[in-house]
């Protein structure tokens, strides 16, 4: 509403009070608009988690793209909060403008393993209406607050004492603390968090280095390179006793995935190849572990010296690398049985289906035509969709159960059938000529 000259008031103070309304409410505009713009990026993190968790993952830029999304979450989530207190603050200088108050989740109850500090603020002596101080107990309100100990830096001194014996002259100490570097002076919490970080949290040893120089303890690159360094040969006994049981398995789960490499001037990419046992979808009693190895490319040497002298079923993608390991004359005594993973092989076709995605590319194709969307493709999907429901529905029963299930309802597995991928998407001319496993029905 516009306000005319003739309108406005003659007294200062009326004026400023009328300026100072308007730039209320131009802060709680600011305010909303900017929780607006949180609420939608919210929604739409969640639509993408929520189409990632139903379809799978379509591509590791949909990753990216909801790293990136978080992120810009994060900025937008901070930056209406700070117009969210400019609009509180503006609006306390008036009485005419009402502040604007966000919309926030329910507070969740902070979790019961955490330790309770209680800080009792003492209660009044005397009635502070009467004076009197004939005051009797009602009860309390806690008010509970989340908060962190500083990490602290500590030395531990074990102190061995020495004894001799009066009669022989012999002398007795208890033996020396173990460490897991020899003669080193770091202890295991120390080691352990050295590793997290640099393995689990992306963090390099220098900026760990200038972090704990902050903090007052010298531990320089060289030598947390070398505690890295030997922590790594202690811990390999237990990396090969987890490697034996997953390769001792009867079928393997493989991929790999693409790994930031630092690089002098620049960054390079690695490849981490996963290989999981997990028996627990056929009812199977093995624990369920995987093993991580590393990589500089993505050659096929790599997965064939990995699964050198394994045999049984394994699921991974159409990955030309693993052409070698089902089509290896030499390993005829052990034998790599390709399981198609019907993930992968949903993925083009539901790019082909995805109207949503089809209607983003038409418009940022900036006028030019956007692929049609394949009726065949939709088909196709339903039907892969449709397995995968009755693959929740078996899933965790054994092998005899899975029969029986398929026996009860051939009728609804005949509806579902489709030609197998290899016959629509073949490794190579050769291989098109020759039979293929499939996981189809």
């Amino acid at each position: 509403m516009e306000t005319t000259r003739e309108a406005l008031p003659d007294d200062v103070e009326a004026l400023k009070a009328l300026v100072l309304a308007a730039q209320a409410e131009a802060a709680a505009e600011r305010a909303a608009r900017s929780d607006d713009r949180a609420l939608i990026a919210e929604l739409k993190l969640t639509i993408e988690k929520l189409k990632r968790e139903r379809f799978g993952a379509k591509a590791e830029r949909t990753s990216r793209l909801i790293d990136q999304m978080e992120l810009q979450l994060e900025e937008l989530e901070a930056s209406a909060t700070e117009d969210e207190l400019a609009a509180e603050a503006a609006a306390a200088h008036t009485t005419t403008v009402a502040t604007f108050q966000r919309k926030r989740p329910t507070r969740q109850p902070f979790p019961e393993h955490l330790p309770r500090e209680r800080v009792v603020v003492p209660g009044p002596t005397s009635c502070a209406c009467c004076g009197s101080s004939r005051l009797r107990k009602l009860g309390e309100d806690i008010t509970e607050t989340l908060e962190v100990v500083p990490r602290q830096w500590k030395v531990i001194q074990t102190v061995r004492e020495k004894f001799s014996c009066r009669e022989c002259e012999a002398i007795d100490q208890a033996p020396a603390p173990f460490h897991v570097i020899p003669r080193g002076h770091v202890g295991p919490n120390l080691l352990a968090m050295v590793l997290f970080e640099k393995y689990g949290q992306h963090q390099p040893l220098n900026r760990q280095s200038e972090r704990y120089g902050s903090e007052g303890i010298d531990l320089g690159l060289s030598t947390l390179a070398d505690h890295v360094g030997t922590a790594t040969h202690v811990l390999m006994p237990l990396f090969r006793r987890l490697e034996a049981h997953v390769f001792a398995a009867e079928r393997l789960h493989g991929d790999d995935t693409t790994v930031p490499v630092l690089a002098k001037g620049k960054a390079s990419t690695g490849r981490i190849w996963t290989y999981v046992r997990d028996d627990r979808p056929f009812a199977g009693q093995a624990p369920p572990a995987a093993v991580f190895s590393y990589s500089p490319d993505r050659a096929g040497t790599h997965p064939a010296a990995h699964l050198a002298g394994w045999q049984g079923l394994f699921q991974a993608d159409a990955y030309s690398g693993y052409g070698a390991l089902y089509d290896d004359p030499a390993r005829r005594t052990e034998a790599i049985l390709e399981a198609g993973c019907w993930s992968h092989a949903r993925r083009p076709f539901f790019v082909m289906a995805d109207v949503e995605a089809a209607a983003r590319r038409k418009a940022q194709s900036k006028g030019r035509v956007a692929p049609v969307v394949s009726p065949i493709a939709l088909d196709i999907v339903r039907r892969i969709d449709a397995l995968f429901e009755v693959e929740r529905e078996i899933n965790g029963l054994a092998a005899e159960p899975r029969l029986e299930f398929d026996v009860n309802g051939a009728c609804r597995w005949s509806t579902l059938c489709m030609p197998s991928w290899s016959s629509i998407a073949p490794r190579s001319p050769a291989a098109a000529t020759s039979p293929r496993p499939s996981t189809t029905c």
